[in-house]
Order: structure tokens, then C-alpha cells, then sequence
């Protein structure tokens, strides 16, 4: 709800005067992977090890992976979505081809808007509202991170809120000792261009900082869809004093892009499957972030690291649909009355959205012996704060960016929604030779608040959960560690579904799970890694939406038991580490996930309109794949060349509760086929000068897909080639 122009400079300069007080480096591991921007560095940053590296994060008391920077560089992905999917347990759903709003599953639990997943940038929550509206309709570009970690085992206690699903974390380049930098140009087909540029080097004192900028355009996978989106990014690190250590982090971030929010009908989508008939959509975005983290290293056995952070979002999505049964705005609208109107005397509905979000966090951590064991403990403290300041204006135009006076005119939603949250953490490490356990409680308690600004109605509740979990590794042999655990989850809900516009409180109970787990993981033989793992999630009540096929904005309602199980596994291999070849390398990387079971167990009946009396008990969890796979082989050159294939695989899956075959007329219901996805890469080295060049082939057999159908059907990324250059100095 921009009082100026996106970027404009009276609306930055009151963003950064507001989100100044806030944080970072609540979750940078101890060992960052190294890059031409992270050389070893004497001053240690603010950083809480979550994940870590070699031996460490052999024995991590529960499932998690790594994505780190030569993973990214050989596999040149375009989105966040294709990136992770090099994570096992992850189920990353495309939607416009950047990955610009995310829709990220965990071990069957459903994608949409990432909503289960606690999405965290070197430890500061990612998500504008992650207590009252956990939905992501914003992403940093990915090319500002050079790792990135999942957890979704009871380690992820330490973090909160969401824990049903899992936590992924982006690790930011440390800044560099010396003057150095990163280049990265891009072109392809369907008007993409992508500049990224990463300069750092030391400032003053022991004080060190690094920026980051990208520009990214992109025509999209539909029609009417172009894509432009911008990012400025940089922090300050290093040494105050003896024992002090500080790391500032800011961003500002601008999308000006032609979003339609509404999928397709069935036959619109066998007319065209690129089709987007909604040409005069507009997606109007601007994010401030800022964010200050302090370590003190009180003594060899003690430190505390406190964080403050906050974020203001500004988003203003004006669209013509929300769904494909919205065909067009209102057919009640004389002056509309048709799709033969929908350019000229159609009106459209503006989704007016703004977020305050900042909070503070201590974390006080203790190392030494404890009951015969070398022991770490930590223990936390956060105060969080959201504001949401949401708005629904009708124009009477298609172009409209103003209330109109029309039949659908006007005002039709203004209201405030508020979350304070407290929450307390306390974890451990006990190590006894070959035996790690890992015990710890996270304590969450939520007050909401709602104002309607039309009618005058308010409502306020609050709700208060302890989660417990208790982890474990044991060494079996050298680099061999079998682990697992368990931990109860939890996810609340949102401020819009436990207080309804009238004021009053909905009976939404709280999202519990209990989650258990048992893998082994090993690097025993050298170039050969393994992980493979077991996982139940048994959910108390699992939150779904009212109607499965009522899109995003659907009203949310306790489905009460269901059961994921399954297992996943990952490995990596290069002949060359295991001394089989010298100079030139062949590889392999494979990450899978088999969901066997995602289904409602108890008494459910369907929330498909007209369907209220069926029993669904039994029938499989709406979006939850069975299998999804990617795997890739590359073989390098020395350091001359690269080459890699990687195929991307996602199985067939229902789309509604009564696990419907069929299509529906209006494309929201219907199984969703399997999509087998081919992908190439070059890199080439051809000089000496750190210059290299890069050509890649997306979807090489251009396979015609559908990915989404909540609110119309949304077809996968066409067959994509992109080529540029990449320097560093």
C-alpha cells in the first residue's frame, strides 16, 4: 500500500528509519564454504553453528542436507525451486519460472506458499509475518547465497515457529579479507537477463563488508507474465573490540512485474497452455530489511549473541482473478459482463498488503563438562512483534489503481492484524565417546489481535505450545554415524483464521505433529557420501484449507489426524576423490524422497463444496507426490571444463480430498501427471584470467507439464536455454 512510487526515496528513506533497531547471524555455520569471497578469515564473525562441516555435520543429531556453492555453479539453476531440488526430503513447486514466491514442501506436507517451512536467511526469519501469516509472496534472488541448509530433524527446536516441516537456511558470503569480487551475466530465451555483482573487501579497523546487487528480467512461462525484479544487499563484519563481534546486514529490494495470480481452465489450458488472458495484472513489490547481531565472548566457556532484526514489506498486487472459476472479476458487473470486456470496461481488485515485522533474540550458550560428557548448552530468549495492514480496493477499470464507484467499486476489505509473540528455547549437546544425545523444549506463546476498519469490530485470543524433542548420533565406525529422533511440531495458525472479520474466535486448534526419524549417514570411503533415512510425521490436527480446490485464499480448518511416512536419501560420489582418476573427474549427486503414505486418518469428511457428506478417511493428502528424484552425472575436465546432465522427477498426485482422476471444467481439480525433467550444463574455463563462460538447456525435451491446479492450472517452465559469462577477481 505504497504511499510513494516503488523506490521511491521519501518511502526507502522511512523504511530504513523504521527497520534500523534489527538483526542477523543467528544461524551461519562455523564453517562457511569457501569462495573467492570467503578465504580464510582470522576475525570470526557472529554465527550460531547449526548444520557445520565434515565431521561435524556427520554426526548432526538428525536428518539434514547441504547445497553448497559447487553444487549451484554446476547446475547453473534459474529458479530457487530447481536449486532445491537438490535437497532430499524438499518438494519445491514452480509458479511464474524465478522462484520469486516460493511454494517449498517438506516429506509430503503441501507447498503452497511454503507455509510449513521456516525459511530463514543466516538466521533471521525470511517470511514478512512467520507467527500470523507464514506465506511467502517474496524471496531474496538465490545468487546471493553460497550455501544453503536444510534441518528437519529435533534439532530444528532451536528455531521457531514452524517445526512441522523443516527449517532452510541461507548462508550469505563471509566478507573478504582483500579486495574481490563476482560477476555473473545472463541472457536466454524468453527475454531473460540477469546481472549479479559480489564486491567486498576490508573497511576500517578490523571491519570488513561486502554488497551484493541483481537484476533480474524474464518473460516468464506464460504470456503476460513479465518478470522484473531488483536487489541491493550488503553486511559488515568483524571485531569492535577484545571479545566483540558485530554483523550488520541490510537490503532493499523492488519486483515491478505482470503477475497473474489466476491458473487456467481445462480449456483454456488445451487451447493454449501459455495462455494468461489477464494482460493488465501488475505485482508492485518493495522490501527494507535490516538487521544487527552482537556476540560476546564473556569467557573460554561462555558467549552470548544477541540479535535484533526487522523487515517492512509493501506488496500491491492488482489482478482481475483469483481463481479460474473468477471468469471474469464479477459477472454481476453490468459494465463487465463477459471476457469480451475483460480489456476495457472490466474492473480488477487491488490485494493491498503492507508488514511491520522486527523482534529481538538472545542466545546464551555454555561449553565444558557435564555428567561425564562434553557438553554444550544453549538457552534462548525472542520477543517478536507483527503488524499486517491489509486493504482490498475494487477499480472499475482493468487499469484502476483507485477505489471505484461502480456496483464492485469501492473499499471491501480494511483491516489490522497483529501477533506478538514470546518464545524460549533450551538445548543440548552431551557427547560420551561415541554417543551424541541431544535433548532440548522450545516454549511458544502467540497473542493475536484483529481490527475490522469497516465495520468497527475487534477480537483478540492468544495460544501458548511447549515443544519437546530429543535427537541422538552414534559413531559406528570412522565418518560412519547412525542417527534419529523425535520432537513434537508445531505450526500456528493465521490471525485471519483464528479471528474471523466479525471478531469473533474461530475453534482453530493449533497444528501438532510428532515427528520421528532414523538415518545413517556416512563419508567413510573418500568422494563417496551417503545418507539415507526414515521419517513419520502422526499430525494431531493438520491445518488445511476449507476447500482443498478453493485456492490460496480459502478459509483454513482443522483436518484433524494424518500420517506421513516414507523415507528419503541422498549421495554423492567423483572418481577423482577416490583416487580412480587424476586430473579429469566424472561425478554423481542423487537426492530422493518417497513419500509411501500421506493420508487423513481420522475422521475427515471432504471440504469439496458439495461433497460435505463424504467420508474421506483414508485417501491421500492433496499435492503430496510419492516420489520425487533428481539426480545428475557430470564429467570435468580439469579445470578446463564441465559437463552435466540432470534429470528432475516428480510423480503423479491428487489435487483435492476425495482424491479426484477427472478434470474439472474449471482446471482446479484433477490428478496431476508425473513429469520426468532433463536439464544441461557447460561451464568452461578457457582462460586464465578467472573469466569463465556457461551454457545450459532447461527441459530439453520441452515436456508440457502442469505443476499447480489451487487456483486454475499453472503449467511448468517450457524448454529454456540460457548462456553468459562469470568473472572473479
Amino acid at each position: 500500500m505504497k504511499k510513494a512510487p516503488a523506490g521511491g526515496g521519501l518511502a526507502v528513506a522511512r523504511a530504513w528509519l523504521w527497520a534500523v533497531p534489527a538483526a542477523a547471524g543467528l544461524f551461519c555455520p562455523a564453517n562457511a564454504s569457501a569462495t573467492s569471497l570467503d578465504p580464510a578469515i582470522a576475525a570470526a564473525a557472529p554465527e550460531i553453528v547449526v548444520v557445520g562441516q565434515g565431521v561435524e555435520r556427520l554426526a548432526t543429531p538428525g536428518s539434514s542436507s547441504v547445497i553448497n556453492e559447487v553444487d549451484l555453479e554446476r547446475s547453473r539453476p534459474l529458479s530457487l525451486n530447481e536449486a532445491l531440488r537438490q535437497a532430499p526430503g524438499l518438494y519445491p513447486r514452480d509458479e511464474e519460472g524465478l522462484g520469486l514466491r516460493p511454494n517449498i514442501g517438506v516429506r509430503g506436507l503441501s507447498p503452497t506458499r511454503s507455509s510449513k517451512v521456516l525459511l530463514l536467511e543466516d538466521g533471521v526469519p525470511l517470511a514478512y509475518a512467520p507467527y500470523s501469516d507464514n506465506a511467502s509472496y517474496s524471496h531474496p534472488p538465490f545468487r546471493r547465497f553460497v550455501r544453503i541448509e536444510t534441518l528437519t530433524g529435533s534439532s530444528q527446536i532451536r528455531f521457531g515457529p514452524q517445526t512441522v516441516g523443516g527449517v532452510i537456511n541461507y548462508i550469505t558470503p563471509r566478507a573478504p579479507e582483500q579486495f574481490s569480487g563476482d560477476v555473473f551475466v545472463g541472457f536466454g530465451t524468453n527475454d531473460y537477463l540477469e546481472t549479479d555483482i559480489k564486491v567486498g573487501g576490508p573497511l576500517f579497523g578490523d571491519l570488513r563488508g561486502i554488497g551484493h546487487f541483481n537484476a533480474t528480467q524474464f518473460a516468464g512461462v506464460r504470456e503476460n507474465t513479465d518478470l522484473d525484479f531488483s536487489d541491493l544487499w550488503g553486511k559488515i563484519e568483524g571485531a569492535i573490540a577484545p571479545g566483540h563481534d558485530i554483523s550488520v546486514r541490510f537490503g532493499h529490494a523492488t519486483e515491478d512485474s505482470q503477475v497473474t495470480y489466476s491458473g487456467l481452465t481445462a480449456a483454456e489450458f488445451a487451447a493454449n497452455s501459455r495462455a494468461n488472458p489477464f494482460a493488465n495484472d501488475r505485482f508492485i513489490l518493495e522490501r527494507a530489511t535490516a538487521a544487527l547481531t552482537h556476540r560476546w565472548k564473556v569467557t573460554s566457556d561462555w558467549s552470548l549473541i544477541t540479535t535484533g532484526y526487522g523487515l517492512w514489506f509493501d506488496r500491491d498486487w492488482w489482478r482481475q482473478s483469483s481463481n479460474s472459476a473468477q471468469r471474469p472479476n464479477d459477472a454481476s458487473d453490468p459494465a463487465c459482463a463477459g471476457m469480451a470486456n475483460l480489456n476495457t470496461t472490466c474492473g480488477n481488485e487491488g490485494r493491498l498488503r503492507e508488514y511491520n515485522t522486527y523482534g529481538l533474540e538472545t542466545r546464551l550458550s555454555w561449553s565444558g563438562a557435564l555428567l561425564g560428557a562434553d557438553a554444550e548448552i544453549e538457552a534462548g530468549l525472542r520477543r517478536h512483534s507483527e503488524r499486517q495492514n491489509r486493504l482490498q480496493v475494487n477499480g472499475d477499470t482493468p487499469n484502476a489503481r483507485t477505489p471505484g464507484t461502480s456496483l464492485n467499486g469501492g473499499v471491501r476489505e480494511n483491516n489490522l492484524r497483529y501477533a506478538k509473540a514470546n518464545a524460549a528455547h533450551v538445548s543440548a549437546r552431551l557427547t560420551w565417546g561415541p554417543l551424541t544425545l541431544s535433548p532440548g523444549v522450545r516454549v511458544e506463546q502467540i497473542d493475536y489481535k484483529r481490527f475490522n476498519r469497516l465495520t468497527g469490530a475487534r477480537g483478540a485470543t492468544d495460544i501458548s505450545e511447549t515443544v519437546p524433542g530429543i535427537g541422538f548420533s552414534y559413531a559406528l565406525g570412522d565418518q560412519l554415524y547412525l542417527y534419529g529422533g523425535v520432537h513434537r511440531g508445531f505450526s500456528p495458525p493465521r490471525a485471519e483464521d483464528i479471528i474471523s472479520v466479525a471478531g469473533g474466535v474461530v475453534e482453530l486448534d493449533t497444528e501438532i505433529s510428532t515427528n520421528w526419524e532414523v538415518g545413517l549417514r556416512s563419508a567413510a570411503t573418500p568422494g563417496l557420501f551417503f545418507d539415507l533415512g526414515l521419517f513419520r510425521l502422526d499430525f494431531d490436527n493438520q491445518i488445511v484449507p476449507a476447500s482443498i480446490a478453493g485456492g490460496i485464499g480459502a478459509t483454513l480448518t482443522n483436518a484433524g489426524s494424518t500420517r506421513h511416512q516414507g523415507a528419503e536419501a541422498a549421495m554423492t560420489l567423483s572418481l577423482r576423490d577416490m583416487g580412480l582418476m587424476q586430473r579429469d573427474d566424472v561425478y554423481l549427486r542423487a537426492a530422493a524422497t518417497y513419500v509411501a503414505e500421506a493420508e487423513f486418518t481420522g475422521a475427515r469428511r471432504s471440504g469439496v463444496p458439495g461433497f460435505s457428506a463424504v467420508s474421506v478417511s483414508g485417501n491421500r493428502l492433496p499435492y503430496s507426490p510419492d516420489w520425487i528424484a533428481s539426480a545428475a552425472i557430470g564429467y570435468a575436465m580439469s579445470d578446463v571444463a564441465e559437463f552435466q546432465l540432470e534429470l528432475q522427477y516428480t510423480a503423479e498426485q491428487f489435487t483435492d480430498d476425495l482424491n479426484t482422476t477427472v478434470e474439472s471444467a474449471d482446471g482446479q481439480r484433477g490428478k496431476i501427471d508425473s513429469a520426468t525433467i532433463f536439464n544441461f550444463t557447460l561451464n568452461a574455463h578457457p582462460f586464465d584470467n578467472g573469466t569463465g563462460l556457461f551454457f545450459a538447456v532447461k527441459n530439453i525435451t520441452d515436456e508440457r507439464t502442469i505443476v499447480d491446479r489451487s487456483r486454475g492450472i499453472l503449467p511448468g517452465a517450457p524448454r529454456l536455454v540460457q548462456a553468459g559469462l562469470t568473472h572473479r577477481f
